[in-house]
C-alpha cells in the first residue's frame, strides 16, 4: 500500500522500510503455516499494508519470511524483494508491531544503529549497512513499550480499534461514491464509505452511529441486512438477505456472509452464507462454514476464555472474556455444527455431525470431532482445485508442494 495516505503524526522517512516476521510465527498458527504473519488482515488493512502505509517511502515492498514461504510469495509478487538484500539506509519493522501514536513515535525517533526492543523482541532497527538483517548485537539497544500481536487472540481483540483508525486514516477524505438509495437507511452518513460499484438492496441498513461502515469498490449487500459499524465489507464480497453485521467485523475479498456475525475477521475469499452465528473469531481462506452452523465465544462462567496454542502443544489462557474460534484455510463445516468457545480448527479439515467441535482440530482432520481420520492429501488437493476455480483462480504447484510439507508435518 505504498502511495496511499501516510499518517498524520509522520514526517516522512526516506529510506527503504523492511518489514519481518520473527520467530513468533508459530504463536499464530494456523493462519501463518501458509502466510506471512503481515498478511494478517486486521482492521481494514493487513498488518503489512498498514506499516508500508504509514513508513514506506519507496514503492518496493520488501519483506523478510520464512524460507518455507519464500517459493510461493516469489509466484505470487514477482515484483517484491523477498528475503534479499537491499542497498542504503533502511528501516526493519516487525510485521507484529501494534500501531498506536505513541508506537509510530518511538520508532520515527530512532537514531541510524539502533535497534528498539519490548521485552526479549525486535520491535524495529535502523541502520545504513547492506546485510539481509542487521547483526543486532553491534547495534545500540534501545528498550520501548510497543506492544506487538502475540497471538490471533489480540488481533481479534484489537481489530474495533483499527478499523477505526484505517477509516480516518484511508477512508475518510478519500474519493467516496456514497449515495442514499431509495429503501436504504442510513444512520451517520459522514461515517459511511463506499466504493465504487457496490450495490445495496431495499430494506439494507446500515448503521454508523458507533464506528465507521466502509463498504469496498464491487460489494454487493442484499435485501434486509443490517450492518452496525465499525464494520468493514470488502472488495467484492457478498452479504446475504438478513443478515446482521454487528461492530468489530472485517470481511475480507469475495466472502459471502450471511446470519449473525459479531466481531470477526474473514481474512478472504470464504463463505459463510447461511443463518448461524460467529462471533469474536478469526477465520482464514477458502473456509466454508455450513448452514446453521454455530459457535459460542463467550463461556457460561463468564470466565477468560483458553486456546490451544502450536507453540505450546497445549491450551493456554487468552485472557480475553469473548474468544470464539479459530479456522484455517480451506477447512470446512457441515450443517448443523456446533463449535465451543475458544476453539482451534488446522489447515485443510472437513468436519461434520452432531458432536461438539472443541479444544483443538489438527490440521487435515476428516469426520465427526470424536471420530477424526486424516484427510487424504489427494483428496484435499482437488477440492482445492475446485474451490479455487470456482472464483478464476489455480491452485498452483508451488501451492501443492506448501500443503504438502504443512501434511507432512501435521502438528
Amino acid at each position: 500500500m505504498c502511495g496511499t495516505a501516510k499518517d498524520p503524526t509522520i514526517k516522512g522517512i526516506k529510506m527503504q522500510t523492511v518489514i519481518f516476521d520473527d520467530d513468533a510465527l508459530s504463536n499464530l498458527y494456523p493462519l501463518t503455516l501458509n502466510r506471512s504473519i503481515g498478511d494478517l488482515r486486521c482492521g481494514i488493512t493487513k498488518l503489512r499494508q498498514r506499516l508500508e502505509s504509514i513508513f514506506c517511502d519507496s514503492e518496493e515492498t520488501c519483506v523478510i519470511i520464512a524460507e518455507n514461504l519464500v517459493p510461493l510469495y516469489q509466484e505470487r509478487h514477482p515484483d517484491w524483494i523477498i528475503n534479499s538484500a537491499v542497498r542504503g539506509e533502511k528501516l526493519y519493522l516487525n510485521s507484529r508491531i501494534v500501531i498506536t501514536a505513541d508506537a509510530v513515535e518511538q520508532i520515527q525517533k530512532l537514531d541510524f544503529g539502533s535497534c528498539l526492543y519490548a521485552g526479549q523482541n525486535i520491535v524495529a532497527i535502523k541502520v545504513k549497512d547492506t546485510s539481509i538483517f542487521p547483526d543486532v548485537a553491534k547495534l545500540k539497544k534501545k528498550l520501548c513499550n510497543i506492544k506487538l500481536y502475540n497471538c490471533l487472540a489480540d488481533i481479534i481483540q484489537d481489530n474495533s480499534r483499527m478499523l477505526m483508525r484505517d477509516y480516518h486514516l484511508h477512508f475518510y477524505d478519500g474519493e467516496n461514491y456514497f449515495e442514499t438509495e431509495p429503501g436504504v437507511t442510513v444512520l451517520h452518513p459522514y461515517n459511511v464509505w463506499v466504493g465504487e460499484g457496490a450495490e445495496f438492496s431495499p430494506g439494507v441498513i446500515l448503521d454508523a452511529s458507533e464506528g465507521p461502515v466502509v463498504i469496498d469498490t464491487g460489494a454487493r449487500i442484499m435485501a434486509n441486512a443490517v450492518l452496525c459499524g465499525p464494520v468493514y465489507l470488502g472488495k467484492k464480497s457478498l452479504v446475504k438477505i438478513g443478515a446482521k453485521i454487528y461492530g468489530g467485523t472485517s470481511i475480507g475479498p469475495v466472502c459471502k456472509v450471511g446470519g449473525e456475525v459479531e466481531g470477526t475477521i474473514f481474512q478472504g475469499y470464504s463463505n459463510k452464507q447461511h443463518d448461524g452465528f460467529l462471533g469474536h473469531s478469526y477465520i482464514g481462506e477458502w473456509v466454508n462454514i455450513g448452514a446453521d452452523t454455530n459457535n459460542s465465544d463467550l463461556k457460561n462462567t463468564y470466565k477468560t476464555v483458553a486456546y490451544y496454542s502450536y507453540t505450546h502443544k497445549a491450551k493456554i489462557d487468552s485472557g480475553n472474556q469473548f474468544l470464539g474460534c479459530i479456522i484455517g484455510d480451506h477447512s470446512k463445516t457441515g450443517i448443523n455444527c456446533s463449535i465451543n468457545t475458544g476453539t482451534v480448527i488446522g489447515i485443510g479439515c472437513n468436519l461434520y455431525g452432531p458432536n461438539l467441535i472443541r479444544d483443538f482440530i489438527p490440521d487435515f482432520s476428516w469426520g465427526e470431532a470424536e471420530k477424526l481420520e486424516k484427510y487424504r492429501f489427494q483428496e484435499f488437493c482437488e477440492t482445492a482445485e475446485i474451490v479455487k476455480q470456482r472464483r478464476n483462480l489455480s491452485f498452483t504447484a508451488t501451492e501443492k508442494e506448501l500443503y504438502k510439507n504443512i501434511y507432512n508435518m501435521r502438528i
